[in-house]
């Protein structure tokens, strides 16, 4: 444990280095901007915020170490992420199934392969279309709300009360949300599948005549464990993304409420970008490169 946790310091000594190399090279850039077409300021501003986002996911693993966990506040964020955000997944999760099969169910039965539409379906919106989505819905609600909240409290100097009554930030604010998101969205994620995949036969059998046990089985025999936690994993991945920017954009909001909204709209498309940017290499991993025989790629 003191290893991982000396080797997480280091790591965050780094991140430091080159949070100040960044700053400096921004003022660097400002030089360069009459240059060039577009504001380099806002640019090389992205990039520290992003960088000091990355710091920030370095101490929440750090406190999580340490078994630094407001639980009540935990509790609180599972119930924001979880419940409240369960509507618009299943309404999104049920017509991705229906619009897809819709898409698909034609041009297989056309080629006479009736017998591969449910696992087909069951193996698109397990491996790649429900954590997705899930995930963007997720960054749209919630990850906008964490940064709005936190960067009002940032430029409301609530922040600096919580410092001065010797209260940690980072585990009273940043680790419950993390914590809520990587343990609700796994779930919402599950649900989302089985509700798209209900979609997804609904429309093979009133449209498409295609009989609910052939598409049971044809589930059954193209899905497999392997993808289910391939879902499972990317879920959590993409739900400590989604708080880490969240919050770390809210923690370095200024400006007032300008300045709120603009973080707040930043951290929902820094949030989008991240998401798809992970899974890529997240699905290179598990199904083309080191993990395709443990997840079944």
């Amino acid at each position: 444990m003191e290893k991982i946790t000396s080797a997480l310091r280091l790591g965050a000594d780094y991140l430091i280095d080159l949070i100040t190399r960044l700053a400096n090279l921004a003022t660097r850039l400002g030089e360069l901007q009459k240059f060039v077409p577009f504001d380099i300021t806002d640019l090389s501003l992205w990039l520290s915020r992003l960088v000091s986002a990355i710091f920030l996911g370095g101490q929440v693993i750090i406190h999580l170490l340490r078994g630094k966990v407001h639980r009540r506040n935990v509790l609180e964020q599972m119930s924001s992420v979880g419940p409240e955000s369960l509507t618009i997944a299943l309404v999104t999760a049920i017509f991705v199934g229906m619009v897809f099969t819709i898409q698909v169910a034609k041009e297989f039965i056309n080629f006479g392969a009736t017998n591969l539409v449910g696992g087909v379906l069951a193996v698109a919106l397990t491996r790649e279309l429900t954590p997705v989505l899930t995930a963007v819905i997720l960054a749209g609600r919630v990850g906008s709300a964490f940064a709005a909240e936190i960067g009002t409290m940032k430029v409301t100097e609530q922040i600096d009360a919580l410092i001065m009554l010797r209260t940690d930030p980072i585990d009273y604010l940043v680790i419950p949300r993390v914590l809520g998101c990587c343990l609700m969205l796994p779930l919402l994620t599950i649900i989302s599948l089985a509700v798209g995949m209900f979609g997804g036969a609904f429309i093979a059998t009133i449209l498409y005549s295609i009989p609910a046990d052939l598409f049971r089985d044809s589930i059954q025999s193209l899905l497999k464990p392997g993808d289910l936690v391939a879902a499972a994993l990317k879920a959590v991945v993409f739900g400590s993304m989604i708080a880490v920017i969240g919050c770390s954009w809210g923690l370095t909001t200024t400006g007032g409420a300008k300045g709120v909204g603009q973080s707040t709209t930043t951290a929902v498309v820094t949030s989008l970008l991240a998401i798809f940017v992970a899974n890529f290499f997240l699905s290179w991993i598990m199904f083309q490169g080191l993990g395709s025989k443990l997840f079944g790629g």
